[in-house]
């Protein structure tokens, strides 16, 4: 199953002709395109799919996507293990 997993940015950078963030996911940075949101900035939270932040949402609706996803125990088949409990 596919998932996208809410994060939120904490830099923005130019990369290669892209518009790249580092986003956290509960502790965890990962690098991610905001090619799909350029409208993106530092602090917001993104919902992110395969790489690519795919859509803004509000920190209340990370949070309620991360409990959400803690309830169903998917956070274990689709993040690395040391970011299961984590949260925004």
């Amino acid at each position: 199953m596919c998932l996208a997993i809410p994060g939120r940015i904490l830099r923005i950078a130019e990369e290669n002709g892209q518009r790249m963030a580092q986003v956290d996911f509960g502790g965890v940075t990962q690098p991610v395109s905001l090619h799909l949101t350029p409208q993106a900035a530092i602090g917001d939270y993104v919902l992110v799919h395969v790489g690519f932040a795919i859509s803004r949402i509000d920190a209340e609706e990370a949070a309620h996507t991360w409990r959400t996803l803690q309830e169903m125990d998917l956070l274990a088949e689709e993040l690395p293990s040391s970011i299961e409990g984590a949260h925004p």
